[in-house]
């Protein structure tokens, strides 16, 4: 048998949950890299997901706390498509992707994890990146560590401001 290395995981099934909106309480921090937010804009900042579909796995979060994405104003969804756009960009300089799926799951039912605050997610996709392992085992291999991810785009990214 292989075995798969995912060492971020264990952080998740072993660790405390924390109480509160994620999306709310990271960005009042300052520890970015620790929390891998990657840009603050000025309505919405930018965040690789910790439990990833793919390598790059970002999501462009509103400061705004809502689930209603029709309670965000205007320059909350233009900040929001800006950023959405530079992260495309960014990834294909340093990932190359082959496509993406971009998109909001807005609800349980759709499918968000967390549902109490609207993000869009940016996935990053190249051909033969799925296979049978998250359908039989829910498990995901990703090639190159999340932190080192990170340090990858962290620059681009600082470049925005």
């Amino acid at each position: 048998m292989k075995q798969i290395w995912a060492p971020w995981r264990l952080e998740f099934i072993l660790g405390e949950k924390e109480e509160g909106c994620i999306f709310c309480r990271k960005p009042e921090e300052t520890a970015d890299e620790k929390n891998l937010i990657l840009h603050r804009g000025k309505h919405n900042f930018v965040m690789l997901n910790l439990y990833p579909y793919t390598n790059g796995h970002l999501m462009v979060v509103p400061y705004h706390h809502t689930s209603d994405i029709e309670a965000l104003e205007p320059d909350e969804m233009d900040d929001n498509g800006r950023l959405v756009q530079a992260s495309v960009k960014i990834l294909r300089k340093h990932m190359s992707p082959e496509g993406f799926n971009i998109g909001l799951n807005l609800g349980k039912a759709a499918g968000a994890g967390i549902d109490q605050h609207v993000h869009t997610h940016i996935v990053p996709r190249w051909n033969g990146d799925t296979n049978f392992m998250p359908v039989l085992s829910d498990v995901r291999l990703l090639p190159q560590h999340i932190r080192e991810t990170w340090s990858l785009l962290a620059a681009d990214f600082q470049n925005l401001r």
